[in-house]
């Protein structure tokens, strides 16, 4: 399977390799202790214009997230000295970009676990190395995000502030803590105050993806959402689930 990879990475890289100058480029931080799969990326990610750094043991990931602080971490979920949702929890308060993770099982729980410690998007191995590179663009496009289209920056509910500009948010007064993907989807559901969002809009606003029936991950970051804005899991009055359909983010008054 790597040797096949191989092949993709290099075939993909060679169609960009010549002239081509990523310097001042997106700060990318692999941390994987498959030397020849980060090697590969690192090739691969580098003639698409980024800038990478290496590091093969997760005992020294956090110290690298928030040293660094690179525009995006790739974060392999198994890793030598300690594993990447441990990584990913310890990391999150010191680190506002994308982190994309990395799972070889394909076990729903390691991506809900990961998603729930911070992780803003995750791939199962083996890679590919186009879709890779989509998936990063686009966390960095969000992670990036210039002003809605329509022209506000800031909303407001009863004692909930939004603010797109500072990508920010406040419950009475106090700062909410948000991951980047976290703020993406709340900013997404409030700026459409009063009308569902299915769960297809959701995805393909978000992640440029199409929603395919079994993925969870919008389901736990609005779990994630809800008591940090104030919102009862068990009978929420802001956030609401509509049956089959998706979620409603319900206006004042």
């Amino acid at each position: 399977m790597v040797d096949h990879l191989e092949k993709q990475f290099q075939t993909l890289g060679s169609q960009h390799a010549s002239g081509v100058d990523y310097a001042g480029r997106e700060h990318v931080l692999i941390i994987e202790d498959d030397r020849r799969l980060a090697d590969l990326t690192r090739d691969y990610l580098e003639t698409n214009g980024f800038r990478v750094t290496l590091e093969a043991d997760g005992g020294k990931g956090v110290e690298r997230i928030t040293g660094l602080q690179p525009d995006l971490v790739i974060l392999d979920l198994m890793l030598p000295g300690e594993d990447g949702l441990a990584i990913c929890r310890r990391a999150r308060p010191h680190y506002a970009g994308p982190i994309m993770m990395l799972t070889a099982r394909t076990d729903d729980l390691d991506q809900v676990l990961g998603l729930e410690m911070g992780a803003d998007d995750y791939m199962l191995k083996p890679v590919q190395p186009r879709v890779l590179l989509a998936r990063m663009r686009a966390l960095l496009r969000r992670a990036d995000a210039s002003a809605p289209a329509s022209g506000e920056e800031r909303l407001r509910f009863e004692n909930l502030d939004i603010d797109h500009a500072t990508r920010e948010a406040w419950l009475s007064g106090e700062r909410i803590d948000l991951t980047s993907a976290e703020f993406d989807l709340l900013w997404l559901l409030a700026s459409n105050a009063g009308r569902v969002l299915t769960r297809e809009e959701i995805f393909h606003e978000l992640r440029g993806i199409k929603y395919d029936g079994q993925d969870r991950s919008i389901d736990v970051r609005v779990s994630r959402i809800r008591p940090k804005i104030g919102d009862d899991p068990n009978q929420p009055h802001r956030i609401k689930t509509v049956r089959s359909k998706g979620y409603l983010f319900v206006k004042d008054g």
